[in-house]
């Protein structure tokens, strides 16, 4: 009965722990800040790699506790999110500030060995996540813009990280996870409305699940579809896409218009999470495509 009760407890620490840093959005940002790597590297470095993995969950794990801690209360109104360690009780504040601080300083001092640009915007999307971003979430749908910012970072953090210097190619990589965000959140934001209101969050551009915040959703769809394709006419340095890839893109890309007009029509929450899933799927196979693209070059 002990080793059993021991088990239960490790499995829910464990739980908890992955709750707190949101442990596949922090999966999700490592593997974009990778393929920035792959992208920018011209010789694989598997420490660099290594390093930047851990470096990144480490910051993101910092930002979503650092989050989870200032929504607490906010967290406890909403079905979604009320069972999480700190709303629930199973975790106080002084324990996820614990984990917030080590993971902060330990990141940095990770991303630093990278090189120094690297720390730096780290430490800047940490710090635009957590004090402008979050504080901003009940207060006005611009939150969504700032957001960007920081959700913007990781693709083209892995390419400084192997550059040690910021250009127009990761300053591409930037724009098109940052125009990316705009339809992915509003997406979240339409299919979870009724739960976002409860906790007082504004998630959509009108505020309303409405015509115009479709109409918006489509039009960043475009924007992220072209900026998504501007390597092909190569005209960002190193950062080069062959025509039959930025067909693919193009491709993937109408998927995702196919779904934001879909919500355009029918303006339900199943096509907005549809939607949402569309995205993922496109910045995921974008990424993807990318960079087989180089090293399908590279080999041939």
């Amino acid at each position: 009965m002990s080793n059993t009760r021991v088990h239960t407890s490790s499995a829910s620490i464990l739980s908890d722990f992955k709750e707190i840093t949101k442990m596949r959005l922090a999966i999700s940002v490592v593997f974009s800040s990778v393929a920035g790597y792959f992208l920018g590297a011209d010789n694989i470095d598997f420490v660099v790699v290594t390093l930047l993995a851990i470096g990144g969950y480490l910051m993101v794990g910092a930002s979503n506790a650092y989050n989870q801690i200032i929504e607490k209360n906010l967290d406890a109104l909403m079905d979604r999110t009320k069972n999480r360690p700190l709303p629930a009780g199973r975790m106080t504040n002084t324990v996820a500030f614990t984990i917030a601080s080590i993971f902060t300083v330990l990141g940095l001092v990770v991303l630093y060995v990278i090189n120094p640009k690297t720390a730096m915007f780290g430490a800047i999307s940490i710090f635009l996540y957590v004090s402008i971003y979050t504080p901003l979430k009940t207060k006005t749908p611009l939150s969504v813009f700032v957001g960007a910012f920081p959700g913007a970072i990781p693709f083209m953090l892995g390419w400084v990280a192997a550059t040690g210097t910021f250009s127009i190619e990761p300053g591409t990589l930037f724009m098109i996870q940052f125009f990316w965000q705009f339809p992915h959140f509003w997406a979240i934001g339409w299919w979870l409305f009724d739960d976002y209101k409860k906790g007082g969050f504004f998630m959509l551009p009108t505020g309303k699940r409405d015509r115009g915040t479709a109409i918006q959703i489509i039009l960043y769809t475009c924007w992220t579809i072209l900026v998504s394709l501007i390597p092909v006419f190569g005209v960002t340095g190193k950062l080069y896409l062959t025509p039959v890839s930025g067909l693919i893109i193009l491709l993937l890309g109408l998927g995702m218009l196919y779904y934001a007009i879909r919500l355009f029509k029918e303006k339900t929450a199943e096509a907005a999470k549809k939607l949402m899933f569309a995205s993922v799927s496109y910045i995921t196979l974008l990424q993807i495509v990318y960079v087989l693209d180089k090293f399908i070059r590279q080999w041939i």
